[in-house]
């Protein structure tokens, strides 16, 4: 018996020793009152005769509580007895140390206990419609700070293996630096009032802080610490893949880029518990689950697992394949630099936005002209069907403005296009490498399929500058028709550099882009390093050009900078470049806006693709960046932003058109020679359009 008794203390002194410890001071202290009252009163001293036991165990509790209720035992020191006096000075003193000092104690480290657990995220989160991140990566700061633009108050969980002290500090960096620019924004746009109203301005304009996160350390495939932060309650949880960059032993990274190359186990796993929990009948409905991919091992398991585990209506994955669409993104910006500044605004939260509502018309041309005769304040683009639901995508400022109809007149504002119009010649310059490489290489394929001259003249014509390594691991680009030159030379090689990029310039009538990419595979401290040394070469050749001949138009070179850490924008921005690229940033926004709308993954998709050539099915609309002066066959006189919208819409995609002649074009803004960006937002009709011939027009469209 009593080695079943030890066997049992034992495992419960084991998994709950605080519930152990509590129980012991307990039970010292009720033996120790009742012994203490039972000496108290079997003495029956003077101030004792007519104590009773019970009084004796009151008046000794009252004493361990406070020293001053002795008098009710012992109420004359000089009549009372030695031992009585001394018995109870006894019981004070230890009833103090086991009973008060005890109990303390034990509640003092009971309660730092809890504050360390909620630190560290042992206890269980009561949340719902709120955001879960799981892992971390040079990514996810953006994702929580593109949130700020949200309408909505904003929860935001992170469960991460470690680093939760250096996460938070990042998140409260962004924010903090997010939260500074643009209430300096709002400050700047109040000066052109004075007084109360300057004042009224700025407290009805004033960014909020509308995020809070919470960073908690544990298992991302954990079922229990998952449920511990309600995920089956979240609206969108965000997967998100794992960094190499932060290993400092040269093997160790050497070894983490070839494991990420090949697959990422982790994922997986964490994707597999997800959708069992979210697809659970007691999760909530309609919840997203967006997970980045960067291989092809990962992507094809994740398409399985969406095939046997996705529940519609319950749970939606929504796949998104990093280096695929950064790859796309870098060669269309390579190809029309204008868009870096368009899809800035497009993929954020703040200005021009995506959005998309369900819908019942098929006819896409029909239903473009209808709401083009009753909505000012967004612009319709497409209709897609999703899972089964037919859905028309829209540009607007807030999905509210979908909502407000306006009564507009018969569109009298006529324009003039090039019937004709055809993309010219792209010179492309690629200086360095990154992962991506060949997910650009297949984004320039794309555009090439569908622009090509049907002649055979190539439309593209691209050089590339790199190490030997790099160029054969890619065999040269021999695979690619359109690159007419590789060069062997690293960033120490300034002079072949510079010599090669001045010839390939000078040796060609139309503009040329310079791409600038930063290999994302090097250690951290050496991450962008060699595309700011590039992007010096390339900022020299453009100055020398410049003292040589001051009629040199700097706009014949177009320089796009990618760069990973965005601690480096400002040195990149020092040397006057208008389209760096934070790749990062890019698939953060997107990945904020499928967690909100999910449906915007196809249109995101349509978008990024080009036509092959032989696209029979379907054609896919882009958005493009075209010259004025080539576009117009004559400079559209000033007009609105809703005159101009609904004039190229009538002279391209017109109803009265023949079907074979119709392009679906739709102007979504315009950018200035000096790279001022105007997206089409709010109110078209009190925006005032005066285009130029050096100006180039933004439009979404199916060529």
């Amino acid at each position: 018996m009593f080695s079943k008794l030890r066997e049992r203390f034992s495992v419960l002194l084991s998994k709950k020793p605080g519930r152990v410890v509590i129980l012991v001071i307990l039970l010292l202290n009720i033996a120790f009152i009742l012994i203490s009252a039972a000496v108290i009163k079997a003495l029956s001293l003077s101030g004792t005769e007519d104590m009773g036991y019970w009084r004796a165990v009151y008046y000794t509790v009252t004493m361990i509580l406070d020293a001053g209720c002795i008098d009710y035992v012992v109420s004359d020191i000089g009549v009372a007895g030695v031992a009585l006096v001394i018995i109870c000075l006894v019981v004070i003193v230890l009833g103090m140390i086991l009973f008060t000092g005890a109990v303390i104690g034990y509640l003092t480290n009971y309660i730092s206990g809890y504050i360390e657990n909620a630190n560290t995220g042992s206890h269980k989160l009561v949340l719902s419609d709120h955001t879960v991140i799981l892992n971390w990566n040079s990514r996810a700061s953006e994702i929580v700070n593109d949130l700020l633009y949200s309408d909505n108050r904003e929860v935001v969980v992170i469960l991460v293996p470690d680093g939760k002290e250096a996460i938070e500090r990042e998140l409260s960096e962004r924010i903090s630096d997010t939260l500074k620019r643009e209430r300096a924004d709002v400050k700047e746009r109040a000066k052109k009032y004075s007084g109360l109203k300057r004042i009224s301005y700025r407290m009805k304009h004033r960014f909020k802080n509308n995020v809070t996160f919470i960073v908690r350390e544990g298992d991302t495939f954990s079922t229990v610490q998952l449920t511990d932060i309600s995920l089956e309650h979240a609206k969108s949880i965000i997967i998100l893949g794992n960094d190499v960059n932060n290993t400092v032993c040269k093997y160790e990274h050497s070894t983490s880029i070839t494991d990420r190359e090949k697959g990422n186990p982790q994922t997986i796993k964490s994707l597999v518990q997800v959708a069992a929990i979210t697809a659970a009948e007691q999760s909530d409905d309609n919840q997203k689950i967006v997970v980045e991919t960067e291989d092809e091992w990962t992507s094809e398991l994740i398409n399985r697992i969406i095939t046997q585990k996705q529940v519609n209506g319950k749970c939606n994955i929504i796949p998104v394949n990093v280096n695929n669409i950064l790859g796309r993104l870098l060669s269309q910006f390579s190809l029309m630099p204008e868009l870096n500044l368009a899809y800035r605004e497009l993929f954020s939260n703040k200005g021009a936005t995506f959005y998309a509502k369900p819908t019942t018309s098929s006819d896409e041309a029909a239903f473009t002209a209808a709401y083009l005769r009753t909505h000012l304040h967004s612009i319709p683009l497409a209709i897609h069907e999703d899972r089964g639901v037919r859905y028309a995508y829209y540009s607007a400022e807030s999905p509210r403005d979908d909502g407000k109809i306006s009564d507009i007149p018969h569109n009298k504002f006529k324009v003039k296009l090039n019937k004709n119009y055809w993309l010219e010649q792209k010179n492309v310059i690629i200086l360095g490498h990154n992962s991506k490489i060949k997910d650009i290489m297949d984004g320039f394929d794309g555009f090439r399929g569908e622009w090509n001259d049907k002649s055979g003249k190539e439309i593209m014509n691209i050089m590339v500058i790199d190490d030997k390594a790099h160029l054969e691991k890619m065999d040269f680009y021999r695979a690619y028709p359109y690159v007419t030159q590789t060069v062997e030379a690293d960033i120490y090689d300034k002079r072949v550099v510079c010599d090669t990029i001045e010839k390939f310039i000078d040796g060609n009538e139309t503009d040329t882009s310079v791409l600038i990419l930063s290999d994302d595979t090097v250690p951290n401290e050496d991450i962008d390093s060699a595309a700011i040394a590039n992007l010096i070469y390339v900022s020299d050749i453009i100055h020398r050009k410049k003292l040589a001949d001051p009629e040199f138009d700097e706009g014949r070179i177009d320089v796009i900078v990618e760069i990973i850490n965005p601690k480096h924008y400002d040195i990149v921005k020092s040397y006057s470049v208008n389209n760096v690229v934070i790749s990062n940033r890019y698939i953060s926004k997107m990945i904020t806006q499928l967690g909100e709308k999910d449906v915007l993954f196809n249109f995101y998709n349509d978008i990024l693709s080009y036509d092959s050539a032989d696209a029979t099915k379907y054609e896919s609309k882009e958005i493009y960046a075209k010259k004025v002066n080539r576009y117009f066959e004559e400079l559209p006189a000033p007009c609105t932003a809703a005159e101009l919208i609904r004039a190229v819409y009538d002279a391209a995609a017109g109803l009265d058109l023949p079907p074979e002649e119709r392009n679906h074009t739709l102007v979504l803004g315009y950018v200035k020679k000096g790279g001022e960006l105007v997206l089409f937002s709010g109110n078209q009709s009190k925006i005032r359009v005066e285009l130029e011939p050096t100006d180039k027009i933004i439009v979404y469209s199916n060529h």
